[in-house]
């Protein structure tokens, strides 16, 4: 651990004026959640083509496959002290918006209340012909398509699937955050999948300072787009970060 590093991300945190968090899939593998890319990935154990918009709507059980692959391993799921480190940070003031690429709902049970999730998320479903939202829990998931109660068109999960576009709130509200920001601290992404991987980079063409967490360098690190790189579980790094900044 280089504490001189840690040191300076503290002093330029706490002298932030606009605080933003960019948070991908590795900040929530410490709390169960498996990420998609990876030796230990969704990709090496089931099809990807179940994240397809084509294939869901084509394919009767897409909604029970979905449920089976993640669903149930995203309920069980916690926030972890990395996720409560960054609700603190918002309650002290510092930390103006989280935006994330994950769909796992954790940034809000940990008590984030700006949260831009870039890629939606799986607490709804959404009617593909008028628009409603369903709380998972109303709708009852079989091997037959779940139909929207007042219209009748075909329900998905309130994520974004392979061959979909990024909502333009959660797209708008993201890059508009990034050019506000002066600091940006990322966490757990590599910076591979886009346009969420943009994020960061229009954040340091705006001048923001780039503050990295992950255990291994990732395409923001090798491309110089990172100023202070920490190395190591999320948990570990943002409970040391948060212990200093509080003293």
């Amino acid at each position: 651990m280089d504490y001189s590093l840690y040191s300076k991300a503290v002093n330029i945190i706490k002298k932030s004026k606009y605080l933003v968090s960019f948070t991908g899939a590795g900040i929530s593998v410490e709390s169960g959640i498996p990420p998609f890319r990876g030796e230990n990935g969704i990709w090496n154990k089931y099809d990807p083509r179940i994240f397809d918009i084509d294939y869901y709507v084509s394919r009767p059980q897409a909604a029970l496959e979905l449920r089976n692959v993640f669903y149930d391993v995203i309920d069980r799921a916690r926030p972890n002290k990395a996720h409560l480190a960054l609700a603190e940070l918002e309650k002290m003031g510092l930390l103006k918006a989280v935006i994330t690429q994950n769909i796992d709902n954790l940034h809000f049970l940990a008590g984030n209340k700006e949260v831009i999730e870039f890629h939606g998320n799986t607490r709804y479903f959404v009617c593909m012909k008028c628009g409603e939202k369903y709380e998972v829990a109303r709708i009852e998931i079989t091997d037959q398509p779940p139909h929207c109660p007042e219209c009748g068109g075909l329900l998905k999960p309130d994520f974004v699937f392979f061959g979909e576009p990024i909502p333009t709130e959660a797209y708008t509200k993201a890059f508009d955050h990034a050019h506000r920001a002066d600091v940006m601290l990322v966490i757990g992404t590599t910076g591979i999948v886009y346009p969420a991987a943009m994020i960061p980079m229009e954040a340091k063409a705006g001048g923001a300072t780039i503050i990295e967490v992950n255990l291994e360098p990732s395409e923001y690190t090798t491309q110089g787009i990172t100023d202070i790189f920490l190395q190591g579980r999320a948990t570990e790094v943002m409970t040391k970060l948060l212990d200093e900044i509080k003293k």
